[in-house]
Parts: structure tokens; C-alpha cells; sequence
């Protein structure tokens, strides 16, 4: 089954049609010959990129020097008015130090202290779906939402803050803040980025709701009344290094990069995987025993992604054809040479899952939607599979995505049959996140089940 792709673009085109482009669609600005190149290099008025996707590159950009690359601050540009100095947006030693701090409160059997909130937010979600037809990014996005208010800070999606927050995040998504003058031509710092003011105006109120929950949660670590959750975890770790945890704005500023990546990433892979589960009734009915097994059991529910096998490849095959975060671009901090050719300092270095995972040199079918691939060992799922990155600044969250993804999948096909909704399939077009461009709709039909 070939899910649907958009157009590439014609391989020649100004800079001026391209600038379009990029912001109609980030996606479709780009030359159809990127999902069978090693590297292309791209040369404009204003700054100069290669995008690789050749597994020496990355390795050597990831894994081997990632110190020699660090984030662009192209991507920052958008981004900073909500992030700040978030760990996303970051480099070098303050970096660092930010993941000394963050990546405890993510390690080994974290999953398991978070596993109860997950599996409650699921089910919540499940049970608020009626019969009929569902708007899956809606649906997606609330669930999402619900799990990360509450492994962060221990309340549902219902509560006040939490409601609005998620509201202020939907409107900051549609109001495309990765499109602005900074992202194309490098400025002095007190130029004007032209950050879309709807994007401005949304990172401002998200920033005051979350700042609102910090100092609140603030006022009951001093108490010793706070619960034993992701933020206090976060909130109490010291630095290692110099016994300094974080102060309330830079908390804020990974509050919303945990935020925007626990719950938008997650939303959309959750999205495609229903459409694609949809799209296939033969596979998706294949994993109901799988599902309901799961739902009804308890013992099962101690480990998703051990007794959720089949599930877990839909996850991973949908991750691979519609990465939530398409492309990554780091930047050269000194001469390199790339493939017989020299890359100067300052080089844009585009970093593409969206072309990475779909190229016709690394995988068999790269279209096709295919999760039994992943009972293969196949050199691409090392070598030309990045979801979540991948080196130091692979996503700590990474495994915390996987287990809440496999879960909700499971819950929803425990409880409904998937059918795709009539007229056209869904257009992937990315702004900020890999979404659809009208929106991506199932139809459902419950399933007996007999569950507590």
C-alpha cells in the first residue's frame, strides 16, 4: 500500500518561486532527485546548504563530532519567542548542562513511574471517541496533551491551565512561526525577525500559563508537598557538575519545548498511524487480539512495548514514511570536506527523515507502508532511521513517545474499528510538525470488549 505523498517541485526554480514554496509547504519545496542523493548542495544570495543524507555524513555530524556541528540558528530563529534558551534550541556547554539535568528524570525505569498516567489518559481519550466520524489530529492532539500535563505536573487535560495551554499550542502550530526572514537571510540581532505576530502573541500566553504552573509547583517542592512527578524530578536535580538546579524562566523554557515535542510530535505520528491503520483492515484487524489482550490484562499493561510486538512496527513504519519533525539543520563551525567536495565554515547542514527514509538507495519499496520490515534486520533501520535524531542529542524522551504511542494505538483498537473517511486521503504538508493540510479523518465502529 502506497500512502499519499506530496508533489516534489521542479528541480530548477528561482529562489523567490522557492521562498513560496517553503512557506506553502516545507515538503513540496523540495526536488524529487533529494530521495536518491548522497548529498545536494544549494548555494542563494544569503546562506549556502547541503542536505545529506549519506550515512558517513550523519554518522560523523551525530555521532562522531557532534561538537563540530552544532544546531543552526536558522531553525532558533521562530522558535526562540516560545522556547527561549530551551534544550532544543541550545548548544555547547549550556546545553550540557541542560541535559545533565533533564536526562535523569527520562532514564531506565522513569518509563514505569509515567507508564499509570499514560494508560489512564488513554483510556480517557478512548472513551470520549463516539461512533462515527473522527477528526484524528483533534482526537490525537487532546490525548497527547492529556499525557504530558499530566506526567509533568500531575493534572488532566481538564484543568483550567492545562486547557488553556492547549488551546494557545494549537494556535501557535497554524500560525507557522518557522516562517520568518531570520530562517532564509543570517540578521544583526536587533533586526526584526518578522516572526508571524499570531505566533508572537501565542508563545506569550504559553509562556505566562507556564510560568503559572512553575511557580506553583515551586511554592510545593518548598512545601514538601509536591507530587513525585516529571516537573518535580526536573525541579529538584541538581547539576552534577555545579549543584545548580534550574532557575523558574529556564524551566519554563523546557517546559515548553516538553510541551511542544510530548505532545505535537506525538499527536501527528498518532494521527498518520490511524489513517494508515485505516487504510489497511486486513493488518489493523490482524492486531485487535493484540490490542484488546493488552487492554484487558493487566499483566500486560506492565510492559507495552514487549507485549504490544505488532503494534510497535505499525508505530515504527509510520515514523519512518511521516517523521513528525521532517527535517533538522546543523551548521559547520569550520571547514569540512564532504564527499570529495569542501564544505566551508557556516554551511547549512539540512538533516532530512523525511528524504532519509524514503530513499530508493537505502530501503526496499520506501513508499510503501510496510511494518513487517521491521521483523528485518536491515542495515536502513541502523543506518537511515532517525526519528527521534540521534548521537548525544537523540530526544531523551524518545522511549517515553514510544511507549505513549503503542498504548493509545492499542486502546483505540481495542475499542473501535478504523475505516477511512470517504473523499480524498489526507495531503502531508510541514510547517512546524509533519501534519495534513485539511485535517486527517477516520470513520469509527465499536468493538465488543469486555474490559474494567
Amino acid at each position: 500500500m502506497i500512502p499519499p505523498k506530496p508533489p516534489a517541485r521542479p528541480r530548477k526554480t528561482s529562489l523567490i518561486a522557492y521562498l513560496r514554496l517553503f512557506r506553502r509547504d516545507i515538503l513540496s519545496a523540495q526536488p524529487a532527485h533529494l530521495f536518491s542523493a548522497w548529498m545536494a548542495e544549494f548555494k542563494t544570495p544569503f546562506f549556502r546548504s547541503i542536505l545529506a543524507n549519506d550515512p558517513t555524513i550523519l554518522r560523523t555530524v551525530l555521532q562522531e563530532r557532534p561538537e563540530d556541528f552544532p544546531k543552526s540558528d536558522r531553525i532558533g530563529e521562530g522558535l526562540r519567542p516560545l522556547l527561549g534558551q530551551s534544550v532544543f534550541i541550545t548548544n555547547g556547554t549550556l546545553w550540557a548542562r541542560q541535559r545533565r539535568i533533564i536526562d535523569p528524570a527520562f532514564e531506565g525505569g522513569r518509563i514505569a513511574e509515567t507508564l499509570p498516567v499514560i494508560l489512564a489518559a488513554s483510556d480517557a481519550a478512548t472513551r470520549r471517541m463516539r461512533p462515527g466520524q473522527l477528526d484524528a489530529e483533534e482526537a490525537m492532539s487532546h490525548a497527547t496533551a492529556d499525557v504530558i500535563f499530566r506526567a509533568l505536573f500531575s493534572v488532566p487535560i481538564e484543568d483550567q491551565t492545562a486547557s488553556a495551554l492547549y488551546d494557545a499550542f494549537r494556535r501557535y502550530q497554524r500560525a507557522q512561526p518557522l516562517v520568518n526572514f531570520g530562517a532564509f537571510i543570517p540578521l544583526p540581532k536587533w533586526v526584526p525577525r518578522g516572526v508571524p505576530r499570531a505566533a508572537r502573541l501565542a508563545a506569550r500566553d504559553i509562556r505566562a500559563l507556564i510560568m503559572r504552573l512553575v511557580d506553583a509547583r515551586a511554592a510545593q517542592i518548598e512545601a514538601g508537598t509536591a507530587p513525585d512527578d516529571l516537573a518535580t524530578r526536573i525541579m529538584t536535580t541538581p547539576d552534577p557538575e555545579t549543584g545548580a538546579v534550574f532557575a523558574p524562566s529556564e524551566m519554563v523554557d523546557q517546559v515548553a519545548i516538553f510541551l511542544l515535542a510530548g505532545h505535537e510530535t506525538s499527536a501527528a505520528a498518532l494521527s498518520w498511524a490511524l489513517w494508515l491503520l485505516a487504510a489497511n483492515p486486513e493488518l489493523q484487524e490482524a492486531l485487535v487480539a493484540e490490542a484488546q489482550g493488552f487492554v484487558v490484562d493487566p499483566k500486560a499493561r506492565t510492559s507495552p512495548r514487549k507485549t504490544l510486538p505488532g503494534i510497535l512496527d505499525v508505530v515504527r513504519e509510520t515514523l519512518r514514511l511521516y517523521p513528525p519533525v521532517p527535517m533538522m539543520v546543523r551548521e559547520t563551525t569550520a571547514g569540512e570536506r564532504f564527499r570529495d567536495r569542501d564544505i566551508p565554515e557556516g554551511t547549512q547542514v539540512v538533516l532530512s527523515p523525511w528524504h532519509l527514509h524514503r530513499h530508493t538507495r537505502l530501503w526496499t519499496d520506501p513508499d510503501e507502508f510496510d511494518p513487517s520490515r521491521w521483523g528485518n534486520d536491515h542495515p536502513a533501520q541502523r543506518d537511515a532511521y532517525m526519528p527521534f535524531s540521534k548521537g548525544p542529542r537523540t530526544c531523551p524522551g524518545a522511549a517515553f513517545a514510544l511507549t505513549e504511542a503503542c498504548v493509545i494505538l492499542a486502546y483505540v483498537l481495542a475499542r473501535f474499528r478504523l475505516e477511512p473517511a470517504t473523499g480524498a486521503p489526507p495531503d502531508p504538508v510541514a510547517h512546524l510538525t509533519l501534519r495534513a493540510r485539511s485535517g486527517i479523518r477516520v470513520i469509527l465502529t465499536p468493538r465488543p470488549l469486555e474490559d474494567t
